[in-house]
């Protein structure tokens, strides 16, 4: 595969090909599962009929298998229509073959104005106050970690305990399409377990195979912020929690439940 600049090239509607930019860090022939969510909470929004009046509150993704990178195929389907909220459901897999990933969303109706505003906490030191910071190493040049711009404020990726972490896409979601704010967010959400890593990678494996994502507010900007700790009970189940900010303060929080078992 080529060079693209994007993490996935649009064959039709709801078939896309996955680049070498979505590849993770443990498997050459597999994605990180940032992208592939991020692709999803497209899907879910740009869906036939979606009402414009109403946005993405809440998105929780079940992964099922490891996502593969090549040519892939998105459904979606409407659980509920209300007239304040409604939930939608999206699947994602390989062309003719069951879904390896599936997202459903909560999207509720918004009003410009329409109530007083709450802050719900500080802003962050902003990312251009923040040295660049690199991925822990990878045997391959090109991967989500050569897509992602990262600037750390606590932590690292190579040092144990709670990290915050800025990031930013280096190229848009879809080739040749606009990067929208909610892409921007749902790209980064997923990384939350390797920026608050407690455990050893070379003596344990910790993965996560779901992601729950709620924001209160719209994000704004190009940069994405995960504040995340993770905590462990010794028979072998985690849950790495984040706050997720933009430039302007929080936006809201995502999950991720974690399988811990020594190599």
């Amino acid at each position: 595969m080529g060079a693209v600049e994007g993490f996935f090239e649009r064959v039709d509607a709801g078939r896309f090909t996955a680049t070498e930019y979505t590849r993770g860090p443990w498997d050459p022939g597999s994605q990180h599962a940032g992208p592939p969510a991020a692709l999803l909470g497209r899907a879910v929004e740009e869906r036939p009929g979606a009402r414009a009046d109403m946005r993405i509150a809440r998105i929780t993704y079940e992964i099922l298998r490891p996502v593969p990178i090549g040519d892939l195929e998105i459904t979606t389907s409407v659980v509920r229509a209300g007239r304040s909220t409604e939930v939608v459901e999206a699947a994602l897999g390989p062309v003719g073959a069951a879904p390896v990933m599936l997202a459903r969303a909560l999207r509720i109706r918004v009003a410009p104005e329409a109530v007083p505003a709450v802050a719900a906490g500080p802003q962050l030191p902003p990312p251009g106050e923040v040295e660049v910071t690199p991925f822990f190493p990878v045997p391959w040049e090109r991967g989500y970690h050569s897509a992602m711009e990262t600037r750390f404020t606590q932590g690292a990726f190579v040092e144990l305990g709670p990290g915050t972490c800025w990031m930013r896409m280096k190229v848009p979601l879809v080739a040749g399409e606009e990067t929208r704010p909610l892409d921007r967010v749902l790209i980064a959400a997923d990384s939350g377990n390797g920026i608050s890593s407690v455990m050893d990678f070379g003596r344990y494996v910790f993965i996560n195979s779901d992601l729950s994502v709620h924001l209160h507010r719209h994000p704004v900007g190009e940069w994405a912020c995960v504040e995340a700790r993770t905590s462990v009970d010794a028979a072998g189940i985690g849950l790495a929690d984040a706050q997720l900010h933009d430039e302007k303060g929080p936006i809201g929080r995502s999950a991720q439940s974690l399988f811990i078992a020594p190599r």
